[in-house]
C-alpha cells in the first residue's frame, strides 16, 4: 500500500494498520527490527525503512539492521527528530531514480529516547500520513524496549565500541536515562560512557512521590561497580518495602559495612520529592553535590555533608528539606565532575566552568543538558583520560 500524491488522504483504510501493528507486536524479540522495516516500508511504499538507536553516549544513532553509516545527532534531521519528539521531513533529496523524500520519525516511550525511524519516500507524505507514521513509531517504540530485554541484539547496535565489564554492570543496572510524568521531566547520564566503574544513578516514580539517588562506589574496575550494585541493591529493597530515605540508608550503610568491615564505602544523595507539592526530602551521605537553577541563576544547596555508606554501618543518618518551585531545575553531579581538576587548572571544575556551563545551557531540556555537560566536560580534558567517573542528573519541576 503506497502513498499518494500530496493531499488529505492517509495510509490506507484501518485494517491495513491494525495488521502494521500486529505484525510489530508478534514479531520475536531478535526479530522485531526486521520484520517492523519490512512492514513499514510495505505499508507505505518507501524505498527504505531503518531503523536507528540511541549510542550509550548519546551522540549517534546507530543503525539496527540495515548497514548503514551511523548518524550524528548534533545537527542532523534525525537528531532535531529525536529532541524535539517530532516529524523531521528533509527537503527534496535527488536519487536515482527520480526524487525521494527522507522522513525522521522519533523512537520514544514516555520520554526515553530510544532513536529513530527514517523513511525513503518517493513522494510527499500528508499531514494525515505523517500522523499516522508516528503513531505507527509509538508501537514500534513500545515493542522494541519489550524486545530488549529478551535479545542482546538492540544492545550490541547501540555500543560504539566494547563496554568494560564494570560498564556493563553499571549500564544493567540503570533503570532507565530518562523519564517524565505532568510534574517532572528527568535525564540522567554516565561518562566515561564505555568504561564507567563505580558512580551511577537510580530513580522511581511512585503515586505520590518522586525518589533520586546518586552513588558513587570507591575503587576503580569491576570491585567498583559491584559495591556500587551492592548499595544501590540494598536501597532499592528498602525502598520497596515501603522504606523512607532514612531507612534505605541504614540498610545500605549496614549491608555495605557487613561485607567490606569499612574498608570500602559509597558516598550517595538520596531525594524524595512529594509530586503535589514540590517538598523534598534529602540525605546527603558522601560527595554528590545538587544545584538549583531558578531565574537564571545556579546555586550549589547547602546541604549538611554526612559519612558515605559503609563507614561504620551504624551511622545515624538525619534528613533535610527543602521545597522546588515549578520552573526549578535541579542538577546533581557526583565528584568526578565537580571536584575533578583539569590537566594546568588550578581551580576545581566546579569554580572554572560548571555554574558558567549549567547558566549556559538553562534552555535546554534535561536530555540535552546533561549531554552538553558532560560533552565539554570530556572536550575540555584534550585529549586526557578522565581521572573519574562522572554522573550528571537533571530535573525540571514544572508542578501541578
Amino acid at each position: 500500500m503506497s502513498y499518494e500524491q500530496p493531499g488529505p488522504g492517509g495510509l490506507g483504510d484501518g485494517d491495513a494498520l491494525r495488521e502494521a501493528e500486529r505484525r510489530i507486536w508478534l514479531a520475536a524479540p531478535h526479530e522485531l527490527a526486521d520484520v517492523a522495516e519490512e512492514t513499514i516500508r510495505k505499508l507505505c511504499g518507501a524505498d527504505a525503512a531503518e531503523i536507528y538507536l540511541t549510542d550509550y553516549r548519546m551522540a549517534y544513532l546507530q543503525p539496527v539492521a540495515s548497514g548503514e553509516a551511523p548518524i550524528a545527532l548534533a545537527g542532523s534531521p534525525s537528531g532535531r527528530a529525536l529532541a524535539t519528539g517530532e516529524p523531521v521531513l528533509e527537503p527534496p533529496t535527488t536519487m536515482s531514480p527520480g526524487t525521494r523524500r527522507l522522513l525522521h520519525l522519533p523512537l520514544s516511550v514516555l520520554g526515553n529516547r530510544l532513536g529513530v525511524l527514517r523513511l525513503t519516500l518517493p513522494d510527499l507524505p500528508s499531514a494525515e500520513q505523517r500522523a499516522e507514521l508516528l503513531d505507527l513509531a509509538a508501537t514500534l517504540s513500545r515493542a522494541l524496549e519489550i524486545a530488549d530485554r529478551a535479545t542482546d541484539r538492540y544492545r550490541q547496535a547501540r555500543r560504539r565500541e566494547r563496554l568494560t565489564l564494570a560498564a556493563e554492570m553499571q549500564w544493567e543496572l540503570l533503570p532507565g536515562r530518562v523519564g517524565s510524568a505532568p510534574e517532572y521531566e528527568f535525564a540522567g547520564q554516565l561518562e566515561p560512557a564505555y568504561a564507567v566503574a563505580g558512580d551511577n544513578f537510580d530513580w522511581s516514580a511512585g503515586r505520590d512521590t518522586l525518589t533520586i539517588s546518586v552513588t558513587n562506589g570507591m575503587g576503580e574496575g569491576t570491585a567498583a561497580a559491584l559495591l556500587t550494585q551492592l548499595a544501590v541493591g540494598a536501597m532499592r529493597n528498602a525502598r520497596r518495602s515501603g522504606g523512607d530515605l532514612l531507612e534505605q540508608c541504614g540498610l545500605a550503610d549496614e549491608t555495605i559495612f557487613r561485607h567490606y568491615g569499612g574498608r570500602q564505602h559509597v558516598a550517595t544523595l538520596l531525594l524524595c520529592i512529594e509530586r503535589a507539592t514540590g517538598a523534598v526530602t534529602a540525605v546527603d551521605a558522601g560527595s554528590p553535590v545538587i544545584y538549583r537553577m531558578r531565574g537564571g541563576t545556579a546555586e550549589r544547596m547547602p546541604l549538611d555533608r554526612q559519612l558515605p555508606l559503609g563507614m561504620f554501618g551504624d551511622t545515624p543518618y538525619t534528613e533535610e528539606r527543602f521545597t522546588v518551585r515549578p520552573g526549578d531545575r535541579l542538577v546533581i553531579v557526583s565528584d568526578g565532575m565537580h571536584a575533578a581538576h583539569l590537566p594546568g587548572a588550578g581551580a576545581a571544575y566546579e569554580e572554572e566552568f560548571l555554574t558558567r556551563d549549567l547558566a549556559e545551557s538553562r534552555l535546554q531540556p534535561p536530555a540535552d543538558l546533561v549531554r552538553t555537560l558532560l560533552h565539554r566536560f570530556v572536550e575540555r580534558h584534550q585529549g586526557t583520560q578522565l581521572a573519574d567517573d562522572a554522573v550528571v542528573v537533571c530535573l525540571d519541576w514544572k508542578g501541578r
